[in-house]
């Protein structure tokens, strides 16, 4: 194991391909990467609504802290408003320092919704649910974000990510 976990965390809208990036990675980085994912502990785990006082986010801050005490590496993967989700990532910032990758998915409205048309739950909800939940450009103020956009393929962002860690040590 190396000396520091780190954590890498994907935000971005619904639909622009946050999923599939920390799976990809998850599966890059192998065994013991802890994957936190925000749809899986508020729709399945806990069955919540979202807000600024969800019980997912105190279960959220309680997993990153797991993953950084027995894994290597946490993918943190949502929407995460910035707003809503600043305890956590104030948390973030105070358990993981300077071993934090950061990245938001600056995808245009358009473009989700033709990517969310490939999903296996596209028939979960649409375009009216999705316009509701839309921000533009919610960058986090606290922690620094390198921009993926629509350019980017799987291929490209995990290289992306990969070489930043590279560059830090990894």
């Amino acid at each position: 194991m190396h000396a520091e976990p780190k954590i890498i965390i994907l935000r971005g809208n619904s639909g622009s391909g946050k999923t599939t990036i920390a799976k990809a990675l998850q599966r890059y980085f192998g065994k013991g990467t802890f994957l936190v994912s925000q749809d899986m502990v508020r729709r399945e785990m806990l069955y919540v609504n979202d807000g600024i006082d969800s019980p997912a986010i105190d279960l959220m801050i309680d997993m990153v802290k797991y993953g950084k005490e027995k894994c290597e590496i946490v993918i943190l993967e949502g929407i995460f408003y910035s707003d809503w989700y600043q305890k956590l990532f104030e948390t973030v910032k105070n358990e993981f320092g300077n071993e934090i990758y950061a990245y938001y998915f600056d995808i245009s409205f358009e473009e989700t919704l033709i990517r969310h048309k490939t999903r296996p739950k596209a028939s979960d909800f649409g375009e009216s649910e999705m316009r509701k939940w839309w921000r533009d450009k919610d960058y986090l103020k606290i922690i620094p974000e390198s921009i993926v956009d629509k350019d980017m393929n799987e291929e490209t962002i995990v290289s992306k990510i990969k070489n930043h860690m590279l560059e830090k040590g990894y």
